[in-house]
């Protein structure tokens, strides 16, 4: 049986993952801090899904999670990292608490969660992680996410370094981006200094047609998707509208 850990599991499109995969057969663990909202996301999965109440901030508590999860099933199969939170607030008045508060949720949890599950899957030389990143981290497009933007544009590097690293000793181990752009979700009412409610967008997506997508980035484990149809063709014409020369970025 697949075993999957799906970070920030409590709602919006980690909840829709593990509801999904439990239906299609797979022991999910589902972690997150908020312990009702993640014993609903189980009752919802039909007994397959294990709530762990964890911080993913905290590397102890990423450790945890590890140890916990080999201890109760036996391994780990897919590694989900899907923590994040956005922040409302232009380049010119972002200060450091700003980049640290963004920073440690959605970098810090991520690369806690990728090197405390490599371990084991080195051991296998079997196994994927899947990072949850944004449009965003293609098109830093939207001024008031600024920061947001740069900690996808981390994300995105981190993954596929991660990815050269490990593949040159351990070629069955994949690392995969994930990258979806408005989701009808909490993320924008939930941003540091609040922020318009993601749920009103018009051109947006549901959780569950998100979900789908992780579903199947797991079943062919390729490396970088995007959730919405035509978005390698808008970040082209983005990068062509700014002027980025390709001849001269080699």
């Amino acid at each position: 049986m697949t075993v999957v850990v799906i970070t920030g599991a409590s709602s919006g499109i980690g909840a829709a993952t593990a509801e999904l995969l439990a239906g299609q057969g797979m022991s999910v663990v589902a972690v997150a801090r908020r312990r009702e909202a993640l014993e609903a996301v189980a009752a919802r999965s039909g007994g397959r899904a294990h709530p762990i109440v964890a911080d993913m901030t905290v590397r102890a508590e990423v450790q945890r999670v590890v140890e916990e999860t080999l201890q109760r099933l036996g391994g780990i199969d897919v590694w989900i990292n899907n923590v994040g939170q956005g922040i409302t607030r232009p380049p010119s008045q972002l200060t450091d608490e700003d980049i640290d508060t963004v920073m440690r949720v959605n970098i810090l949890s991520a690369l806690y969660g990728m090197q405390e599950v490599l371990p084991h899957f080195r051991r296998r030389n079997a196994g994927q992680v899947i990072n949850i990143s944004s449009l965003l981290g293609r098109l830093p497009f939207v001024v008031p996410r600024s920061a947001y933007c740069g900690a996808k544009h981390f994300l995105n590097a981190l993954t596929t370094t991660f990815r050269l690293e490990v593949q040159e000793t351990h070629p069955g181990i994949q690392f995969s981006l994930v990258s979806p752009g408005v989701v009808r979700t909490e993320f924008g009412v939930n941003a540091l200094h609040g922020g318009p409610d993601s749920r009103t967008f018009p051109d947006s997506q549901s959780a569950e047609e998100v979900a789908a997508v992780i579903a199947q980035v797991i079943a062919t484990r390729q490396p970088d998707v995007y959730t919405r149809a035509g978005a390698q063709a808008r970040i082209a014409s983005y990068y062509s509208v700014v002027g980025v020369d390709p001849e001269m970025s080699r």
